[in-house]
């Protein structure tokens, strides 16, 4: 090759060497750009530079067309979405084509193929077909229904991700409702066994063949699954009612079937004391009476040695409630006894009590740090249910006043009351936004409140009898970061301001956050 170059007439410049396939070495364009006229150079760039504006033109077009298209996005359609969070309720959030996309089961930098199922105006809802990049904190759940039961969302997340996810979940509410950049949130408290937790299990009955399974229904469906060997139930709580099916099963004892009205047992409530290991159980029929109820508690009994309680509650309607408004104690004590620090209580088997005691504790104590107790002030609790966190706080307190709607909660929190030997806690039925009004027109002006309300968060009229009594301290504990969010707004425009944002993590391996807020009054 060397020869037949330098045997080239003398004015002729060189070619390029080619390889064996004819290909000309990646040097050999630079070389002649290099040896080109300056005119020629300047030619070049004008090219080069006219290249970039088209390229960019079409780009910005690109970008526009797709923009526009987006609402021609129809259910079926396949897209390729990134997913840049965590949604309020655990799915993946993405963009396509500038269009807000929630995806089941993706995670966060995670680049999935998805089939569209819903279009909506400002959103669209798709689900996986195929993961293109995996996300690092991705792994396999250990429960064999999860995805199919609906009762988790985050068991496919590693726990540590989930805790941060959350505290994500927290800074987009207040960003999106409250308008606040920054917030002064504090490190999630989360759990360090976050499986077996939950002390209560209330699962439907049904049949799965000549088998009795006992579970949920699947999301829009009626399904039912089973779960009585759920990973995040108490392990007690998982052989409670694997008994009881068998225990059904030996004695023949019909679960009900709500397609032919017929069979007796709906539900199986088994509820588990912390402490002592007890379990409390009720079955909830659709017939007045239980059938062979004396051989069933036996059997029970001979099969569950730490049941100290064996109810029947009547459900004939079709209400979404769990219990029907009688029960009857067929065998042992009327509550079980159970304590949250050194809080004692008595639950009946309605009663409503924290499914997650070693995490209330934690949020209790934030509560208590929130409402800043020297043993002096008058606090009123305004969705006190049973009670627990008035009492949590009546020690530290001259008084307390709890307020609650529903009146078997007063009774239970009265009960519970006497059961810690706590005097100077008093419980009101009524609506909060009415009674803390009438009190503070008779001069009685409290210097905490504290609120925990439903999902929904507070009715307004509350949060203005809040702002108008003017309590030096508030302390809002809530489930649900968008109503927190939106009601902290109003708080923040009524004279208050936050202190400290804490997150507790109630409900591992679910999109469910429990916060603490402190705020104070400016």
């Amino acid at each position: 090759m060397a020869e037949k170059v330098h045997n080239q007439g003398k004015g002729h410049k060189p070619k390029a060497a080619a390889d064996k396939s004819g290909r000309k070495p990646a040097g050999a364009l630079s070389t002649r750009l290099h040896a080109a006229h300056p005119k020629q150079q300047q030619q070049g760039k004008l090219q080069k530079a006219q290249g970039k504006e088209r390229k960019a033109g079409r780009q910005q077009r690109f970008t526009e067309k797709s923009a526009a298209s987006a609402e021609t996005v129809k259910t079926g359609d396949r897209i390729v979405v990134t997913i840049k969070r965590i949604g309020i309720n655990g799915e993946g959030v993405g963009y396509y084509r500038r269009k807000a996309v929630f995806i089941e089961g993706a995670l966060p930098n995670e680049v999935v193929k998805a089939k569209v199922v819903k279009v909506e105006p400002g959103y669209l809802n798709a689900e996986i077909t195929e993961i293109e990049k995996r996300s690092p904190q991705r792994q396999d759940p250990p429960c064999p229904v999860y995805g199919i039961c609906g009762g988790c969302q985050l068991q496919h997340m590693t726990y540590e991700s989930q805790l941060q996810a959350k505290e994500e979940i927290i800074r987009e509410s207040f960003q999106r409702y409250a308008k606040l950049q920054e917030l002064p949130l504090r490190p999630i408290l989360g759990m360090d066994t976050p499986w077996g937790y939950r002390n209560k299990a209330q699962l439907q009955a049904g049949y799965d063949g000549e088998d009795i399974v006992a579970g949920l229904y699947a999301a829009g469906s009626h399904r039912l699954i089973d779960i009585s060997g759920c990973p995040i139930q108490h392990p007690v709580v998982n052989h409670a009612i694997e008994q009881v099916k068998e225990a059904l099963e030996e004695l023949r004892i019909p679960v009900y079937n709500e397609r032919t009205r017929e069979g007796a047992i709906r539900t199986i409530v088994a509820r588990v004391g912390q402490a002592t290991g007890q379990v409390q159980l009720t079955l909830i029929t659709a017939t007045d009476r239980l059938p062979d109820s004396r051989r069933l508690v036996e059997e029970i009994r001979k099969r569950l040695p730490k049941v100290i309680t064996i109810a029947h509650n009547i459900h004939k309607g079709k209400s979404p409630l769990v219990f029907g408004n009688k029960t009857v104690v067929l065998w042992g004590e009327e509550r079980l006894e159970e304590s949250l620090g050194d809080v004692r209580f008595a639950l009946s088997p309605r009663a409503f009590f924290q499914l997650n005691p070693e995490q209330t504790v934690k949020l209790y104590n934030a509560v208590q740090e929130a409402a800043g107790l020297s043993g002096s002030e008058l606090v009123v609790d305004a969705y006190c249910g049973t009670g627990t966190i008035g009492l949590w706080l009546a020690p530290f307190a001259h008084e307390v006043r709890g307020i609650e709607l529903i009146p078997e909660a007063v009774l239970d929190a009265r009960d519970n009351a006497k059961s810690t030997g706590v005097d100077n806690a008093r419980f009101y039925e009524g609506r909060a936004e009415q009674l803390l009004p009438e009190w503070v027109g008779r001069g009685i002006r409290p210097d905490v409140v504290v609120v925990d309300p439903p999902r929904t968060g507070c009715e307004r009229p509350l949060l203005d009898a809040i702002i108008k009594a003017k309590p030096q301290r508030l302390v809002y504990v809530s489930c649900n970061p968008a109503t927190l969010a939106k009601d902290c707004q109003v708080l923040l425009g009524g004279g208050y301001r936050i202190e400290w944002v804490q997150p507790v993590d109630m409900f591992p391996q679910t999109a469910h956050v429990e916060c603490c807020v402190s705020l104070m009054r400016t």
